[in-house]
């Protein structure tokens, strides 16, 4: 007479692993329950996300994209207004100073694309090397340089053409008054509007 198989609660399912907290063995990484992960803890339990440092790395990067992606199409409709200027018929007519003021213009331009561009160049450079805080620390410094260059383009193209519609003192005055709002647009705005410690 065989002995009776072992009785089982109806209410467990074979294989099924109790909500304790454990981990089946073998089951690791992505597969593994948020709990169970080694980078489960709150990044920053004050912000009211509930997100790793991982999490938190990609959301930045995502936003950083956008802002890129907004930059970019300002600064190629204002490189595309330069470049196209020295093909009109009244650009042999501008003098020393405009010329001056157009060519360093058409370097502001540039340097901002290329200062646009460089995250993706450095992207390239740190892809799945587990380098995503350098990665969104370094994206975060150039798109600061880059807003800084587009901010002086802004004004000297403003200046330059002020300066060949209505004189050189209207386009002085346009282009210091330029600069003025747009430093209070993107840098005292941001700075008076940024949380504050209590």
């Amino acid at each position: 007479m065989t002995d009776a198989p072992p009785s089982r609660d109806p209410n467990s399912r074979s294989g099924a692993v109790e909500q304790t907290g454990s981990v089946p063995a073998g089951v690791t990484g992505e597969h593994a329950p948020r709990e169970a992960r080694s980078d489960h803890l709150d990044a920053d339990p004050t912000d009211g996300r509930r997100e790793t440092e991982t999490e938190r790395l990609d959301r930045n990067w995502a936003e950083l994209l956008q802002e890129l992606r907004v930059t970019q199409t300002g600064t190629q409709i204002l490189t595309g207004f330069l470049l196209t200027l020295a093909f009109q018929p009244r650009f042999a007519d501008l003098d020393a100073f405009q010329m001056d003021v157009y060519l360093a213009l058409v370097g502001l331009a540039v340097l901002s694309t290329a200062l646009g561009l460089a995250p993706v160049s450095l992207h390239r450079g740190l892809f799945r090397r587990r380098a995503k805080k350098q990665l969104v620390e370094g994206a975060s410094r150039l798109l600061n340089l880059t807003l800084i260059c587009v901010g002086l383009l802004i004004s000297g193209v403003a200046l330059l053409i002020f300066d060949v519609v209505l004189g050189r003192t209207a386009g002085i005055v346009t282009g210091i008054v330029s600069a003025i709002v747009l430093a209070g647009l993107w840098l005292a705005l941001p700075l008076s509007t940024r949380p504050r410690d209590d």
